[in-house]
């Protein structure tokens, strides 16, 4: 039998917060395993190569239909069910994928684990839930450096496996961790049954006037969307740099690149503690800053240079580092705006950064194609730019809120 109610303090275990970690880096890396293999997938089943890319798009629109319709019955529906019917339903789409030979068929499928896939984004504020305030960054920032743990693997893992056993393996094999994962999930999670008592219309409704009356949540969503942007840029890009001249990278050396980025997902953790500590606006303040010197980073040194790679190395780290930290901040803060609404704040949260990701990586492709890598890095240092400029304006309140003060003691 499952407690009805949120864990104490003192029933939150490193050991669950470790369970949570690793069921959303299995979930989350279902949208990133089809984006090296869409060439080799649309071969297969008779779609050309324009018409391929449609895989990776269907699978992130469908998170996005996820993130809005999905994620927030989270604040109205008992969790636990609610992870497990998703995790059930993409185990069941997974492994039909992996047999399909039909391009609509695949197509369709493909969308629908993107929505099952929001799973990840139920158990990341179910973690804030059972946290105690006085760890909750910690333990959100363990439970996201777990997601990026997935979202990071994912690509090399699925090239590596389809270069040993053809792409349908990694659906199979998919499929099978998802099942697993709901059976240790089913033992391991306690119920929680949220106390809001609202209608499925008005909690969708709820949630544009929450865009509306929430500064924070709009605040952080527009750092997020620009840092992610860039992410989505270079690991877009980066890839054609590396196997074009003057590198000339197989598939595989292209997957051991993409494994060392995924150094920089260990400060997840750390960000989470330093939000604790009440350190969430300088920590923003260098997570922006490193993402701008990763992409500035690559532009001093010319590809010819033997110093390229290593440079491309440190870029990819520094970038990742400053992506997991930003986005881990952003959850604490608007996982502290109020409990009852809280899987609501981060569908939108994860929906408009996603958005974000998608400019992205479309403007990545297409500065690549008219500019090369020069502009893609340009475009690159221009988002997060932007969300540095915003974050200055921190300050500027600041100075007025200080100098009102000031007035009214004189």
């Amino acid at each position: 039998m499952h407690s009805a109610s949120i864990p104490t303090e003192k029933s939150v275990s490193p050991s669950l917060i470790f369970i949570l970690a690793a069921a959303c880096g299995i979930i989350a890396a279902n949208l990133y395993y089809a984006q090296p293999l869409i060439g080799s997938i649309g071969s297969t089943i008779g779609l050309s190569s324009g018409a391929a890319a449609l895989i990776v798009t269907l699978t992130q629109v469908g998170y996005g239909i996820g993130l809005l319709f999905i994620v927030p019955l989270g604040d109205i529906l008992e969790n636990r069910k609610l992870i497990l019917s998703s995790l059930l339903l993409t185990a069941v789409v997974l492994t039909i994928a992996a047999v399909i030979k039909s391009a609509i068929l695949f197509l369709t499928a493909s969308l629908v684990i993107g929505v099952g896939s929001v799973a990840a984004q139920i158990l990341v504020p179910y973690a804030a839930h059972l946290s105690p305030e006085a760890v909750r960054g910690r333990n959100v920032g363990n439970v996201m450096s777990g997601l990026l743990l997935g979202i990071m693997l994912a690509r090399p893992i699925s090239s590596l496996v389809a270069e040993y056993m053809g792409w349908r393996a990694i659906y199979f094999i998919s499929a099978a961790l998802i099942f697993a994962l709901a059976l240790v999930l089913a033992k391991a999670l306690p119920s929680r049954k949220p106390l809001t008592a609202t209608a499925y219309p008005a909690l969708l409704h709820s949630m544009l006037h929450l865009l509306k009356a929430t500064p924070a949540l709009r605040r952080r969503a527009i750092y997020h969307a620009c840092v992610f942007g860039t992410f989505s840029l270079f690991w877009t890009t980066v890839p054609l740099v590396l196997t074009s001249p003057p590198f000339h990278f197989t598939q595989k050396e292209v997957a051991l690149f993409a494994l060392v980025g995924v150094m920089g997902a260990i400060v997840a953790p750390a960000a989470g503690r330093m939000a604790d500590r009440g350190l969430v606006r300088p920590a923003t303040g260098w997570a922006l800053a490193i993402v701008i010197f990763s992409e500035l980073l690559p532009l001093l040194v010319p590809s010819s240079s033997a110093l390229a790679i290593p440079i491309l190395v440190v870029s990819a780290i520094l970038l990742d580092m400053g992506v997991s930290a930003n986005m881990v901040l952003g959850q604490r803060v608007i996982f502290s705006l109020g409990a009852e609404f809280r899987s609501r704040l981060n569908g939108l949260y994860m929906a408009i950064f996603f958005l974000g990701g998608a400019i992205g990586s479309a403007a990545g492709g297409w500065a690549y194609a008219t500019g090369g890598w020069e502009a893609a890095l340009l475009i690159g240092i221009a988002l997060p730019a932007i969300a540095m400029a915003y974050y200055a304006t921190e300050f500027s309140k600041l100075r007025k809120g200080i100098s009102l003060i000031e007035e009214h003691v004189d």
